[in-house]
């Protein structure tokens, strides 16, 4: 997904403090200059676009596809079936055309590209594209038929991709599920046939993963919970296994895509560089903070897949975690593949093509593969435009950290407002580099990471009592110090 930690809140909707919420996130939306809203020329060329669209000659609406999602989603990206194949599966995954839409150097483009992602958080959503196209006529919703990249991918017995060919198609999705659904009708034994398969190439694609040494973050949904008189509570929302195997269908067609375009020597690759030991080391003391144990010979993923995310501490792991994915970013190439072409946490070369509607490399990338596929040339557009999308990519990223982390400050703010005064249990996880009086902490309950200040050095390392000095939504500031 394009955010790293995933917020909601719940609440009753009209209490003074949800009423605080819905004021701060206006408030970093004005401060940060995004909106929902998109300028009205956009807006009547999605609509245009809506009743003209470019369709494609083949027709595969005889797939059975199915969506699965969270069960309030609109903006439908993938649509996915999977069949056995002798002693392998046929795994079909539709993802939507923006481009049957969207044309270069349009007004949907150009405000796309100045976007370059969609934001998230805590129930805000700031989209990519107008919602006539992302919730509308692009969204793989069911019963529509849509136009698609229908990739499809052979997989043998043991979970390895053995052929990848992606076209543009028709498609009809039958049914929008939820993954919450999908998970309570497998554990009544109910489901679809093609659940089991999803279940059996998923777990494949895990063990391959740990094989080859990478890992996928099993990232919960943190929820802030309002329980009645102006206070709230963290809990943490496991994923469903279902969300876990879907995931690595994505994945799988993500590596599928980076094998096109190295083996072409053109293309569009998500990288992430080896993990800083600096931020390893912070991690081994995240989880002494939280009590959670972790052997000096226990590698990092091994470590991963070892956390239940059922437990509120592992949960809280699970999201430090994703400090070791800081430095992921986009790598172009036409000719020479780049000194880094490898995503190290998945231990691959691997492409985002998965998420159009709500991340624009993912139309890019797209548009290379089905050139590669049908033996045509890659588009003037895209190759024109390859240069520049790192830089894009690159700021849209830096924007939607921003969005995220200040609506992650207003929520724990919202936690802690009324707990001012009080002294808490916390390990100092680290020090800063010019002010050794300065540094972060992982306090366990809550379960959340805060910055520090003492009068002398901080004990790195050492388990501190700390005091909570202040806490102010409307600042979105939390601030303690050495008790």
């Amino acid at each position: 997904m394009p955010s790293n930690r995933v917020v909601k809140v719940r609440s009753t909707g009209d209490s003074v403090t949800a009423q605080e919420m819905r004021d701060g996130i206006a408030a970093i939306q004005e401060e940060l200059d995004v909106s929902a809203r998109f300028p009205e020329p956009v807006e009547r060329a999605a609509a245009e676009a809506v009743a003209a669209p470019r369709l494609p000659e083949l027709d595969r609406t005889d797939i059975p596809f199915v969506t699965i999602d969270p069960e309030s989603a609109r903006d439908l990206d993938q649509a996915m079936h999977i069949e056995r194949a002798g002693d392998g599966y046929v795994v079909h995954y539709a993802i939507a055309d923006v481009a049957a839409f969207v044309a270069p150097g349009d007004p949907v483009d150009l405000e796309a590209n100045r976007r370059g992602e969609t934001l998230y958080g805590a129930d805000s959503k700031v989209p990519l594209h107008p919602t006539v196209l992302s919730e509308g006529a692009a969204s793989l919703l069911p019963g529509e038929d849509r136009p698609a990249l229908l990739w499809t991918i052979r997989v043998d017995e043991t979970g390895e991709g053995t052929d990848v060919h992606v076209e543009r198609a028709m498609v009809r999705s039958r049914a929008q599920l939820s993954y919450e659904g999908v998970q309570a009708d497998i554990d009544a034994g109910r489901a679809d046939e093609l659940f089991g398969l999803l279940r059996e190439v998923g777990e494949l694609r895990l063990a391959r993963e740990a094989a080859r040494g990478g890992v996928s973050l099993p990232l919960p949904e943190q929820e802030l919970v309002e329980t009645g008189d102006g206070h709230w509570e963290l809990e943490f929302r496991r994923l469903t296994p279902v969300e876990t195997w879907n995931a690595q269908i994505s994945l799988l067609t993500g590596m599928a895509a980076a094998s096109l375009m190295v083996y072409a020597r053109v293309g569009i690759l998500r990288t992430l560089p080896p993990a800083d030991p600096h931020d390893v080391q912070r991690l081994h003391r995240t989880a002494r903070a939280l009590g959670i144990e972790w052997p000096a010979e226990l590698l990092y993923p091994d470590f991963v897949r070892s956390l239940d995310p059922s437990r509120p501490t592992h949960a809280a792991m699970i999201v430090a975690c994703t400090r070791l994915l800081r430095g992921a970013g986009y790598v172009t190439f036409n000719g020479e593949l780049p000194e880094l072409a490898q995503h190290s946490a998945l231990a691959s070369e691997y492409a985002h093509v998965t998420a159009p509607l709500r991340r624009l490399a993912d139309r890019y990338a797209g548009e290379i593969c089905v050139a590669l596929c049908a033996g045509a040339e890659v588009p003037e557009w895209v190759v024109a435009a390859m240069h520049e999308l790192p830089d894009t990519m690159a700021g849209s990223g830096r924007l939607a950290n921003q969005y995220e982390n200040a609506i992650v400050d207003l929520c724990e703010a919202e936690l802690l407002h009324d707990r001012v005064g009080e002294t808490f249990s916390a390990v100092v996880v680290d020090l800063d580099d010019k002010d050794r009086r300065r540094g972060d902490i992982t306090i366990q309950d809550p379960a959340i990471e805060a910055r520090v200040e003492g009068a002398d050095a901080l004990p790195l390392g050492e388990q501190v009592a700390v005091e909570l000095v202040q806490a102010d939504p409307g600042k979105r500031k939390v601030e303690f110090r050495l008790a």
